[in-house]
């Protein structure tokens, strides 16, 4: 079977791919070769890709090689693209910011070592809002990134770059780091799979870090099983990052393989991420995902967790305060751009390099997150912050006691048009309001489709467990999407 005719069967997934590698119909170097095609052709269209490599046909060769001397290679064959705030040997490392402007990284962040052990081929490094900081990937230097379903609007953000790329079929999975919601609302957005592990389970070592306490890598793909299976990849304790979890001896592909129903699971519906501020045709869409779930054999009934009400406001304190301490580092002196003038002093060279160097966005949340943990304002705010995020962490283990799931949906609105809430930066932090809570709390999430609006824009459901329960709500998002039946398959127009 051609490549060509793979894809016209709509069959672009992870597993398709390296089936075709292992027995022979196809080679990795033909593959890399289309999705590459592909990006020169169709990026144009959406700028999700920011950077590719001038020796990418080396590179195939010798990642075809390796996949056909190792055809047991869980990601034999597959290209990827990579989230431009996470770091690989000899590409560009900018995170979207005129600071970094010309940086190429000295090495590779853990996952993508294990990306590339698996057989995965590096083929491009995707926008994102600068240093991961919105919803929309309007914040980036190199421009907005638009989403594939309709390029008038935004993919969300910050990982809207990889998100974009999937959706439109640049390449069969990606990575992105969620620090607020910033793999599954993008994921909402642009109509694909995204998954934030538990804080721990991947290692954050060679991400450029935002918010230390809440960043976490993970994979976005066309189908859970595909993020299932990259997840097994990336995932596993490593001793260069002091907060990773020690290895699990779960398999969340296992997982999905050995699963035939959710009977015996309660599946909790968040009232407060379920009603007010949610548009009508996703609280229609999550309805009917309900009514999926309880086909399985799970049992649904409303809960409520009334701290969730605080989750913002918390989110971006605390976030800003880590951001403003984890930004500090960029001051022109050690690397990326650096502003001088002739007999300025070292503060001159730090203030006009931060003020050049940094875009609106980030000054603004450097700026509060000093302001909350300066002197005589800690306690107000930072420490308030931090209890709060004590309160929701307790409320959710203690509802996770009684209920296996919660369900929600990804985002309160579909895609919006770009350049729509520029001046109304409230709105558009408000639109994390049903993902944060999972960053605060450490817990696993999914975005997984689940229709789409009147308009015909992408709806995501998510689902969120308990701390260390990964496999099974990869698990339980795979049995919706078999049971509902995927559109993963599917490409925006003009995007075929």
């Amino acid at each position: 079977m051609s490549f060509q005719e793979l894809i016209q069967s709509g069959q672009r997934s992870v597993t398709s791919l390296t089936s075709a590698v292992k027995v022979g119909k196809l080679l990795p170097s033909d593959i890399v070769g289309h999705f590459l095609s592909r990006i020169d052709r169709l990026n144009p269209k959406i700028n999700a890709i920011v950077f590719g490599q001038g020796s990418l046909k080396d590179r195939a060769q010798d990642h075809e090689s390796r996949s056909v001397n190792n055809t047991s290679l869980p990601l034999a064959g597959t290209p990827v693209v990579v989230k431009d705030n996470i770091a690989v040997k000899g590409w560009p490392l900018t995170c979207g910011s005129k600071i970094l402007s010309g940086y190429i990284s000295p090495f590779n962040a853990t996952v993508i070592d294990r990306l590339v052990l698996a057989g995965a081929a590096i083929i491009g490094k995707s926008n994102l809002d600068e240093f991961a900081m919105g919803s929309s990937t309007e914040y980036s230097s190199f421009g907005p990134t638009k989403n594939p379903w309709s390029t008038d609007c935004v993919p969300g953000g910050s990982s809207g770059g990889s998100a974009a790329a999937v959706a439109a079929g640049l390449a069969p999975f990606a990575l992105g780091s969620d620090t607020g919601g910033s793999i599954r609302q993008p994921a909402s957005f642009c109509g694909i799979v995204g998954f934030k592990p538990t804080y721990g389970r991947v290692s954050r070592y060679g991400l450029v870090s935002y918010g230390s306490s809440l960043d976490q890598i993970g994979p976005m793909a066309n189908n859970v099983k595909d993020a299932a299976i990259v997840f097994d990849v990336i995932s596993g304790h490593d001793p260069c990052d002091s907060t990773s979890l020690p290895d699990s001896q779960g398999s969340a592909l296992a997982s999905i393989e050995a699963a035939k129903d959710l009977r015996g699971k309660k599946i909790g519906m968040i009232v407060e991420l379920n009603g007010l501020g949610v548009h009508e045709d996703i609280i229609s869409s999550v309805k009917q995902a309900a009514e999926v779930f309880r086909n399985l054999g799970a049992s649904l009934e409303p809960v409520s967790v009334p701290s969730l009400g605080h989750c913002v406001p918390a989110y971006y304190i605390l976030a800003t305060a880590e951001a403003s301490a984890n930004l500090a580092r960029f001051d022109g002196v050690r690397y990326g751009q650096r502003v001088e003038d002739s007999g300025a002093s070292i503060n001159d060279i730090y203030r006009k390099s931060r003020s050049s160097g940094f875009g609106d966005e980030v000054k603004k949340r450097i700026l509060l997150g000093t302001f909350v943990l300066s002197a005589g304002y800690y306690d107000a705010y930072y420490g308030k912050a931090m209890a709060v995020r004590k309160k929701i962490t307790t409320d959710l283990e203690q509802v996770f006691t009684q209920y296996d799931l919660l369900l929600s949906p990804t985002a309160p609105t579909t895609a919006y048009k770009i350049g729509e809430k520029s001046n109304d930066p409230l709105s558009m932090y408000l639109g994390d309001i049903c993902t944060i809570s999972a960053n605060l709390a450490g817990s696993p999430a999914l975005s997984v489709p689940c229709g789409f609006d009147k308009s015909g824009l992408p709806i995501g459901l998510q689902l969120m467990g308990a701390k260390g329960r990964d496999e099974l709500v990869l698990t339980a998002g795979h049995l919706f999407e078999m049971a509902r039946g995927s559109h993963g398959a599917r490409l925006p127009l003009g995007f075929g």
